[in-house]
Protein backbone atom coordinates (compact mmCIF):
# COMPACT_ATOMS: atom_id res chain seq x y z
CA UNK A 1 0.00 0.00 0.00
CA UNK A 2 1.39 3.03 -0.57
CA UNK A 3 0.67 5.92 2.35
CA UNK A 4 2.44 8.55 0.75
CA UNK A 5 0.54 11.68 1.24
CA UNK A 6 0.78 14.13 -2.13
CA UNK A 7 0.86 18.02 -1.99
CA UNK A 8 1.48 20.44 -4.56
CA UNK A 9 4.24 22.88 -3.11
CA UNK A 10 4.39 26.50 -4.80
CA UNK A 11 8.26 26.63 -4.92
CA UNK A 12 8.69 29.94 -5.77
CA UNK A 13 7.43 30.88 -2.30
CA UNK A 14 10.29 27.92 -0.31
CA UNK A 15 13.68 27.56 -0.57
CA UNK A 16 15.60 24.59 -2.05
CA UNK A 17 19.04 23.27 -1.70
CA UNK A 18 20.00 20.86 -3.61
CA UNK A 19 23.99 18.93 -2.78
CA UNK A 20 25.36 18.12 -5.66
CA UNK A 21 26.69 19.57 -9.04
CA UNK A 22 26.36 16.30 -11.52
CA UNK A 23 23.92 14.22 -13.17
CA UNK A 24 21.60 13.47 -10.67
CA UNK A 25 21.86 17.22 -9.81
CA UNK A 26 20.80 18.25 -13.40
CA UNK A 27 17.97 15.54 -13.62
CA UNK A 28 16.34 16.59 -10.22
CA UNK A 29 16.78 20.40 -11.77
CA UNK A 30 15.72 19.21 -14.74
CA UNK A 31 12.71 18.13 -13.18
CA UNK A 32 11.60 20.89 -10.66
CA UNK A 33 12.29 23.53 -13.48
CA UNK A 34 9.99 21.48 -15.85
CA UNK A 35 7.08 21.84 -13.32
CA UNK A 36 7.75 24.65 -11.32
CA UNK A 37 9.84 27.27 -13.35
CA UNK A 38 9.75 29.74 -10.79
CA UNK A 39 11.37 27.84 -8.10
CA UNK A 40 14.24 29.22 -5.93
CA UNK A 41 17.37 26.98 -5.28
CA UNK A 42 20.61 26.82 -3.90
CA UNK A 43 22.93 24.34 -5.39
CA UNK A 44 26.14 23.53 -3.09
CA UNK A 45 28.97 21.02 -4.80
CA UNK A 46 32.80 21.68 -5.34
CA UNK A 47 32.05 20.36 -8.80
CA UNK A 48 29.29 21.52 -11.14
CA UNK A 49 29.10 19.93 -14.45
CA UNK A 50 29.51 21.73 -17.71
CA UNK A 51 25.83 19.96 -18.61
CA UNK A 52 25.07 21.46 -15.33
CA UNK A 53 26.06 24.60 -15.33
CA UNK A 54 24.35 25.46 -18.90
CA UNK A 55 21.28 24.46 -17.89
CA UNK A 56 20.84 26.41 -14.67
CA UNK A 57 22.55 29.53 -16.28
CA UNK A 58 19.19 31.26 -16.92
CA UNK A 59 17.48 29.62 -13.75
CA UNK A 60 16.88 31.23 -10.42
CA UNK A 61 19.94 29.17 -8.64
CA UNK A 62 22.59 29.99 -6.66
CA UNK A 63 25.45 28.07 -7.05
CA UNK A 64 28.23 27.83 -4.40
CA UNK A 65 31.26 26.01 -5.41
CA UNK A 66 32.49 24.61 -2.19
CA UNK A 67 31.83 21.05 -0.38
CA UNK A 68 28.72 21.18 1.89
CA UNK A 69 28.86 22.32 5.65
CA UNK A 70 25.92 22.77 7.38
CA UNK A 71 25.75 26.30 7.31
CA UNK A 72 24.04 25.98 3.91
CA UNK A 73 21.00 24.54 5.12
CA UNK A 74 20.29 27.62 6.88
CA UNK A 75 17.00 29.16 5.77
CA UNK A 76 15.82 26.45 3.43
CA UNK A 77 13.17 24.40 3.47
CA UNK A 78 13.65 21.60 1.51
CA UNK A 79 17.00 19.63 0.63
CA UNK A 80 17.80 17.62 -1.73
CA UNK A 81 21.05 15.54 -1.51
CA UNK A 82 22.42 14.20 -5.05
CA UNK A 83 26.02 13.85 -4.43
CA UNK A 84 28.21 10.16 -5.39
CA UNK A 85 29.52 9.89 -2.11
CA UNK A 86 27.30 7.89 0.32
CA UNK A 87 28.77 9.37 3.19
CA UNK A 88 28.13 13.02 2.32
CA UNK A 89 24.42 12.14 1.19
CA UNK A 90 23.88 10.37 4.90
CA UNK A 91 25.26 13.75 6.62
CA UNK A 92 22.97 15.60 4.84
CA UNK A 93 20.39 13.30 5.62
CA UNK A 94 21.36 13.02 9.65
CA UNK A 95 21.50 17.18 9.72
CA UNK A 96 18.26 17.44 7.43
CA UNK A 97 16.21 15.03 10.38
CA UNK A 98 18.04 17.01 12.95
CA UNK A 99 16.61 20.65 12.04
CA UNK A 100 13.08 19.35 10.64
CA UNK A 101 14.01 20.07 7.68
CA UNK A 102 12.25 17.63 3.88
CA UNK A 103 15.06 16.14 2.85
CA UNK A 104 15.50 13.38 -0.26
CA UNK A 105 18.54 11.86 -0.96
CA UNK A 106 18.73 10.39 -4.47
CA UNK A 107 18.26 6.48 -5.18
CA UNK A 108 17.97 6.21 -1.58
CA UNK A 109 13.99 5.38 -0.36
CA UNK A 110 14.76 4.90 2.91
CA UNK A 111 16.64 8.29 3.39
CA UNK A 112 14.19 10.09 1.85
CA UNK A 113 10.75 12.39 3.44
CA UNK A 114 9.77 12.44 0.15
CA UNK A 115 9.87 11.32 -3.52
CA UNK A 116 9.89 12.98 -6.58
CA UNK A 117 7.08 11.11 -8.67
CA UNK A 118 5.97 11.42 -12.34
CA UNK A 119 3.57 14.64 -13.41
CA UNK A 120 1.73 15.37 -16.21
CA UNK A 121 0.62 18.72 -16.76
CA UNK A 122 -1.98 19.83 -19.20
CA UNK A 123 -2.58 23.39 -18.46
CA UNK A 124 -3.67 23.89 -15.09
CA UNK A 125 -4.26 19.97 -14.53
CA UNK A 126 -1.74 18.52 -12.98
CA UNK A 127 -1.10 14.89 -12.00
CA UNK A 128 1.20 13.41 -9.61
CA UNK A 129 2.25 9.63 -9.92
CA UNK A 130 3.83 7.78 -7.72
CA UNK A 131 5.18 4.19 -7.11
CA UNK A 132 6.62 4.51 -3.40
CA UNK A 133 9.92 4.72 -4.43
CA UNK A 134 10.20 1.06 -5.89
CA UNK A 135 10.13 2.04 -9.86
CA UNK A 136 10.71 5.74 -11.16
CA UNK A 137 10.69 4.17 -14.46
CA UNK A 138 7.05 3.27 -14.40
CA UNK A 139 5.89 6.52 -12.86
CA UNK A 140 7.50 7.71 -16.03
CA UNK A 141 6.19 5.73 -18.43
CA UNK A 142 2.48 6.39 -16.38
CA UNK A 143 3.63 10.11 -16.87
CA UNK A 144 4.02 9.30 -21.03
CA UNK A 145 0.81 7.67 -21.14
CA UNK A 146 -1.17 10.22 -19.42
CA UNK A 147 0.20 12.97 -21.17
CA UNK A 148 -0.70 11.17 -24.55
CA UNK A 149 -4.37 10.26 -22.89
CA UNK A 150 -5.62 13.50 -21.31
CA UNK A 151 -7.18 15.59 -24.12
CA UNK A 152 -5.77 18.93 -25.32
CA UNK A 153 -8.66 21.16 -24.15
CA UNK A 154 -8.22 20.24 -20.56
CA UNK A 155 -7.24 23.75 -19.71
CA UNK A 156 -10.07 24.77 -21.89
CA UNK A 157 -12.43 22.94 -19.96
CA UNK A 158 -11.01 23.75 -16.27
CA UNK A 159 -11.48 27.77 -17.43
CA UNK A 160 -14.74 26.97 -18.08
CA UNK A 161 -15.47 25.04 -14.78
CA UNK A 162 -13.69 28.01 -12.53
CA UNK A 163 -15.90 30.77 -14.33
CA UNK A 164 -19.08 28.24 -13.21
CA UNK A 165 -18.11 27.22 -10.24
CA UNK A 166 -17.38 31.63 -9.16
CA UNK A 167 -21.25 32.01 -10.68
CA UNK A 168 -22.70 29.90 -8.04
CA UNK A 169 -24.84 31.40 -5.79
CA UNK A 170 -25.29 29.62 -1.84
CA UNK A 171 -22.88 28.42 0.76
CA UNK A 172 -19.85 26.16 0.57
CA UNK A 173 -21.93 22.76 0.86
CA UNK A 174 -24.20 23.52 -2.25
CA UNK A 175 -21.82 25.06 -4.24
CA UNK A 176 -19.72 21.58 -3.65
CA UNK A 177 -23.63 19.72 -4.51
CA UNK A 178 -23.55 21.82 -7.88
CA UNK A 179 -19.95 21.24 -9.23
CA UNK A 180 -19.84 17.25 -8.55
CA UNK A 181 -23.34 16.83 -10.23
CA UNK A 182 -21.76 18.98 -13.46
CA UNK A 183 -18.53 16.95 -12.98
CA UNK A 184 -20.73 13.85 -12.87
CA UNK A 185 -22.00 14.77 -15.92
CA UNK A 186 -19.33 15.28 -17.83
CA UNK A 187 -17.06 12.37 -16.85
CA UNK A 188 -20.82 10.42 -18.26
CA UNK A 189 -20.87 11.54 -21.07
CA UNK A 190 -17.17 10.55 -21.94
CA UNK A 191 -18.49 6.90 -20.87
Amino acid sequence: MNSLYPIFLKTEQLHILIVGGGYVALEKLQFLYKSSPNAKVTLVSPMVREETAAFIEDKNVVVIQRAFHRKYLKGKNIVIATTDKPNVNERVYNLCQKRNLLVNVADNPPLCDFYMGGIVTKGNLKVAISTNGKSPTLAKRMRQWLEGFLPEETDALLDKLYVYRNSLKGDFEQKIKAMNTLTEKLLEQHD
